[in-house]
């Protein structure tokens, strides 16, 4: 999901940053059934997903995601990083042959290093600043330094006694490869990224973090943890996390560093010993999360500068090892359907799957049957709604009166017209309403299918021609018929166009 990835003190010089927060989502490919790179990048623009990062330089994704405007984050793999590390040259032909081609085709903004490579792949370590500085300079050569970032996503374990965040600092044992690399991303304008997984803390405390406290939910006062040191409140795991970070980078003497997280989310299911990886749970802090980096609130320790955050991540992914909560951080399946809707009402506009303030238009209560039945004729007639589904022997002929009929016709016109509200009026007979009226195998345009996914139900375009001329005599019983009919609708053609 466009960003300002936390200027503090220093204008990043990059047009990596935008203005505003971002919410961008991780694409892991251990899928058993990995959807092609054309599904993938229809998904994201479905969604108004405009910013990922994929775990590898994929061809296939990387020509995909080209001309679309997504802002992509490209990985080198860890099992790539000694290589990488010890030879300029290698750095060089790994830019050459990743980024170069498809730059600025593909809006590549920024390259990983690796991943949590000082936690997961310690043997790495030392060559970890010398690849960062090796493919920087391959950019340099190329001229895409002033375009594109580098950094390496860092785990939050790294911080040692994160709580309170005013007493956090770096596992010492690597401040020989953090302060060079701290060094290296202050002197080019980069960002520090950073992992980070209330579900994890959670899950490790033994109780001592209470679980609202994760999923970012509203706490009493008496319940918010205080830093003893500032008397700062904090009121979620998140925010906590990301000051820790700067507090420890701090201890390191480095003030004007961004921070932006690469990963964090929460998982839909686990084994019998995670109770709290639920679909309930993983929408709750995912939703909240979304809010929380659009409303630009910031951490306590800076109100108001915004962590652009990537969610972990697009896709459930079968094939990953380890327990069953692994293989569920997807917002979506192979498939495409949303494992969850989230729920992001004035979270502006992303994520499509958003549902929570899905409308319909409906007949008010005590409409007169013959204004309804003027207003169906319409919407069947010049309004150009289809209403075949109304016919005999079709999913929404049942209940066979002009209410239902209505209701039908309606909603569908409302929807096509992009849910304005002068669209749902049909001469004051109609009114929006958030109860959704399908029933039985009538599904309505806009409602959620018994699998939790939205039905978008076509219907022609303001400027096609009726295939059904006669199709208002069809729709709803005891109305009007003949020449009264035909006046009604010219009647509402003036009225509605």
């Amino acid at each position: 999901m466009a960003v300002l990835v936390l200027l503090l003190l220093l204008v990043v010089s990059h047009a990596t940053a935008d203005e505003d927060p971002y919410i961008g989502v991780n694409i892991g490919t251990d899928l058993s059934d990995m959807p092609h790179p054309t599904q993938v990048v229809a998904l994201l623009k479905a969604q108004q997903i405009r910013h990922v990062r994929l775990y590898n330089a994929d061809q296939g994704m990387l020509v995909a995601l080209a001309n679309t405007g997504i802002r992509v984050m490209v990985s080198i793999p860890n099992e790539q990083l000694l290589g990488i590390g010890q030879s300029n040259s290698t750095a060089a032909n790994w830019v050459s042959r990743n980024i170069v081609p498809h730059y600025p085709a593909t809006n590549i903004t920024a390259i990983c290093v690796g991943s949590e490579v000082l936690t997961t792949l310690p043997n790495a370590g030392p060559v970890l600043v010398n690849a960062i500085k090796f493919v920087h300079s391959a950019l340099v050569a190329s001229k895409l330094d002033r375009k594109i970032i580098v950094s390496s996503p860092l785990s939050s374990t790294l911080i040692l006694d994160s709580f309170p965040p005013s007493q956090a600092f770096f596992n010492r044992s690597w401040n020989p490869v953090l302060v060079p690399m701290l060094d290296f991303l202050q002197s080019t304008g980069s960002f520090l990224m950073l992992n980070i997984y209330p579900y994890y803390d959670y899950m490790k405390s033994n109780g001592a973090i209470p679980l609202d406290y994760a999923l970012f939910k509203p706490l009493t006062p008496n319940k918010e943890a205080v830093d003893s040191n500032t008397l700062v409140h904090y009121t979620n795991v998140f925010d906590a996390m990301v000051d820790a970070t700067y507090f420890a980078m701090a201890f390191l003497n480095f003030t004007n560093i961004p921070v932006i997280v690469t990963e964090t989310g929460w998982p839909s299911k686990g084994d019998p010993n995670e109770p709290d990886a639920t679909i309930e749970n993983a929408n709750t802090y995912n939703s909240n999360l979304i809010r929380h980096v659009m409303n630009k609130s910031g951490t306590p320790k800076h109100p108001g500068v915004a962590v652009s955050t990537y969610i972990y991540e697009l896709y459930n992914e079968d094939t990953k090892p380890g327990p069953i909560s692994e293989k569920n951080w997807g917002l979506f399946d192979a498939n495409g359907d949303p494992i969850y809707i989230l729920r992001l009402t004035g979270s502006g506009s992303l994520l499509a799957n958003d549902t929570t303030n899905q409308t319909y238009c409906t007949p008010k209560d005590g409409a007169d049957p013959k204004m309804l039945q003027a207003a169906l004729d319409w919407a069947c007639g010049p309004g150009k709604v289809d209403c075949s589904p109304l016919l005999q022997g079709k999913p929404c002929y049942e209940p066979d009166n002009v209410i239902a009929h209505a209701t039908y016709a309606f909603n569908t016109y409302y929807h096509r017209m992009g849910k304005i509200s002068d669209a749902c009026d049909f001469n004051g007979v109609a009114d929006v309403t958030t109860t959704d009226p399908s029933h039985g195998s009538c599904t309505f345009p806009g409602s959620l299918g018994s699998n939790g996914t939205m039905v978008n139900i076509t219907a022609p375009t303001m400027n096609s021609v009726s295939s059904d001329s006669s199709g208002p005599s069809f729709y709803g019983r005891g109305g009007f018929t003949g020449i009264l009919v035909l006046i009604k609708v010219m009647l509402w053609s003036a009225i509605i166009l």
